[in-house]
């Protein structure tokens, strides 16, 4: 991967003076970088991450992919998507009359290949890893989140990108679903969410004389959860959250404390709603065809905020073409997991799925894959969104939110099941996790209990 990089920039920059590369060879390089430019100023990506550089213009266009996705383009047999990073970091782009050849950085996370559009590629830059200096707001144009470091090397500051941050799935459901920051109220504009893993001292579980009725402390719980998995013990969940416990202490006996992200997923391994990430089976369907209210509108609109890599979002809209088939329905689906959120339009079915009770909303491609038909396609708009910020919705009548407020702070929980009341009709419903609840006193939302599922209803 480093060699064929290197190899072709070299190539690109075979006229380049030499000194550089003599200055660097005094030093003891550790480090190397893909060195490229967006709006005039110097950015790099570790060389580790690029696979290879490419030329191209002629991309698939995909539709309802948010702005950034210009396509999907065949790299040898391989279809990957391409993302314009300047259009990702809000970076003027001049206006396109054509397919013009773009310059692309072709760059591996995890399992995933991707072609990133940049302005232009500039060389392979060696340092020595010390050098990188943390981040400073000042630099670059784009949010400090998404930078690794900076770095001088001859003469020029070099903008180090945490590529991994960008574009990086590798986080548990938990962290893929988490729409809020008890630190910092934007942090779930973060593509990535990995959370910073510093050592925190365990609250023991207290010792307490045993009266009528037993008081638990779950402090230790609490704490451990949001420090590893940025789960908020609240009102919400606070039902599953003693149950759970009760089934902890029979696991563990003496050994309670969550010490780990392990610990922590051994805790929340029952806390998913039932196909999270997957697709349903029919007897789920079922269930939440049931629940969905009459509604005789010509135009139903459906919030799915959290809907991950797209399983529960075209899952969700099959359901409701055969609750609704009259109804033009609009499903405004919203993520911040840029690689999930720019694949899930591309979702294919196994065939032992797909022969189903999926078989009527799917067909089958001439290379023999099974896909959602155009109808069911166009019913969606998946989007990378913070559903916490300002969006341009009307009015719904479904919110499909599971497993997503228990990954918020309280306040930002409270605000966003505010915000649910506003943007719900008056004859709309919510769904939330299998585990999660409206807390009492809301009296925006009556609960309707059906099959299991936590459905309310506004007043």
């Amino acid at each position: 991967m480093e060699t064929n990089a290197e190899n072709i920039i070299a190539m690109q920059n075979e006229t380049e003076d030499t000194v550089d590369s003599r200055k660097e060879s005094v030093v003891n390089i550790d480090f190397k970088m893909v060195a490229f430019s967006l709006a005039g100023k110097d950015y790099a990506i570790d060389i580790l991450k690029v696979k290879e550089i490419a030329k191209a213009g002629r991309f698939t266009y995909v539709p309802n992919t948010s702005p950034f996705v210009l396509g999907v383009y065949n790299l040898r047999g391989d279809i990957i998507p391409i993302i314009d990073l300047r259009l990702f970091f809000n970076i003027p782009v001049p206006e396109r009359t054509g397919n013009e050849i773009e310059n692309m950085i072709i760059v591996t996370v995890e399992d995933q290949v991707f072609g990133v559009v940049v302005d232009a590629i500039d060389k392979v830059v060696g340092i020595q890893k010390s050098t990188i200096q943390p981040p400073h707001p000042l630099f670059g144009d784009i949010s400090i989140k998404y930078i690794a470091g900076v770095v001088e090397s001859n003469n020029h500051l070099y903008i180090l990108l945490d590529i991994d941050r960008i574009f990086s799935s590798k986080a548990t459901k938990s962290e893929k679903r988490e729409l809020g920051d008890d630190n910092r109220a934007s942090q779930y504009n973060d593509v990535n969410h990995h959370v910073a893993k510093k050592p925190q001292q365990v609250i023991q579980p207290v010792k307490q004389v045993v009266e009528e009725p037993k008081t638990v402390d779950f402090s230790f719980i609490k704490e451990g959860l949001q420090n590893f998995r940025r789960f908020t013990v609240s009102e919400v969940n606070m039902d599953w959250i003693r149950e759970r416990y009760s089934e902890w202490e029979k696991e563990r006996k003496d050994n309670l404390q969550l010490t780990s992200d392990t610990d922590a997923d051994a805790f929340l391994k029952t806390f998913y709603s039932k196909h999270s990430g997957a697709f349903w089976s029919e007897q789920y369907a079922n269930e939440v065809y049931e629940c969905l209210p009459q509604n005789e509108a010509r135009q139903i609109v459906v919030w799915n905020p959290g809907c991950g890599k797209g399983f529960e979002t075209f899952s969700l809209a099959c359901v409701l073409k055969k609750r609704y088939p009259d109804a033009r329905i609009k499903i405004y689906a919203h993520e911040v997991d840029l690689l999930s959120i720019s694949n899930a339009p591309l979702l294919t079915l196994p065939p032992e799925v797909a022969e189903t009770w999926y078989k009527p909303f799917v067909s089958k491609t001439v290379t023999g894959e099974y896909t959602f038909i155009q109808n069911i396609k166009d019913m969606i708009l998946f989007e990378y969104h913070d559903c916490m910020h300002t969006n341009a919705m009307p009015a719904v009548d479904v919110i499909f939110a599971r497993d997503v407020l228990s990954f918020m702070n309280e306040q930002a929980q409270k605000d966003l099941l505010s915000e649910f009341g506003e943007k719900v009709k008056g004859n709309g419903c919510l769904f939330l996790g299998d585990n999660e609840q409206v807390p009492v006193g809301n009296t925006s939302w009556s609960a309707k209990s059906a099959n299991h599922i936590s459905m309310y209803l506004k007043h």
